[in-house]
């Protein structure tokens, strides 16, 4: 035996107004661009370092606990200032 189950069409449009989240009213016009900003505009000294940074958090991503990145980074700075 098989059971069909018929769902009235005003119930199927309800439904999702009721469980969705109200979206917040502030800063509804964010363009991604600007997040990007701060790294485009730096200078080719600074972006260097960023990105050896960058490259080595996401070396330690596959560690459960990654450990010594502080370290890294100064080690970065301190070969980027000599």
């Amino acid at each position: 035996m098989v059971m069909t189950f018929k769902y009235l069409d005003d119930a199927t449009v309800v439904v999702p107004n009721l469980l969705s989240e109200k979206r917040s009213s502030y800063n509804t016009n964010i363009n991604l661009s600007d997040v990007q900003e701060p790294i485009t505009s730096a200078s080719p000294e600074v972006r260097q370092i960023i990105e050896r940074v960058l490259q080595a958090e996401k070396d330690k991503l596959y560690m459960k606990f990654p450990r010594n990145i502080n370290e890294d980074i100064l080690k970065i700075i301190k070969e980027a200032v000599q």
